[in-house]
């Protein structure tokens, strides 16, 4: 059961809980597993729209990410139950622009985005290909309705030391 469920937004797609390994020397969930629990979300996703490790295998194409930026909003703890959620904020014939939000899911915050763009790849070029038909009527299938969820306000957000005593020059 997710908290205040008015307050989830976007697919969910992957749930888990954080695992004692995760935990740092500041006693919370060290920011690599935030990264490994989004990854996870990703391929729970991927396999939603076919790209299973069969698929990855036998058809030699797969998805590789460009880019990623994450928020951290709350702290998880040993244990912690979360679930992360996906919303597909665009995609075109090679790539897709994907936002996740990781939720406790008892308490229902926010604890964590990431913002992904991905590229489909064929495998034996390792260059940048379409999307198989199937594989695009799925994506389009399940972004219907994500624009609902709004735009996340973190998204694209530039890192920033607003007053800084020092930086570089031409940073502002």
């Amino acid at each position: 059961m997710i908290g205040d469920q008015s307050q989830i937004l976007g697919q969910p797609v992957y749930e888990g809980s954080v695992q004692p390994e995760w935990i740092d020397a500041n006693q919370h969930m060290n920011v690599a597993y935030y990264m490994l629990a989004f990854d996870l979300a990703v391929d729970r996703l991927w396999w939603t729209f076919g790209i299973t490790d069969d698929h990855i295998r036998e058809q030699r194409t797969s998805t590789f990410a460009v880019e990623s930026h994450m928020t951290w909003q709350g702290e998880m703890n040993l244990n912690n139950p979360f679930v992360v959620t996906t919303q597909i904020l665009a995609y075109d014939a090679k790539r897709i622009h994907q936002f996740q939000r990781m939720y406790h899911k008892e308490r229902g915050y926010l604890a964590a985005t990431c913002e992904w763009l991905n590229l489909h790849v064929d495998l034996r070029t390792r260059r940048v290909s379409p999307w198989p038909g199937d594989i695009l009527e799925a994506i389009a299938a399940e972004a219907e309705g994500h624009n609902d969820f709004g735009l996340p306000i973190e998204l694209g957000q530039r890192m920033q030391v607003r007053d800084a005593m020092f930086s570089v020059a031409g940073y502002e």
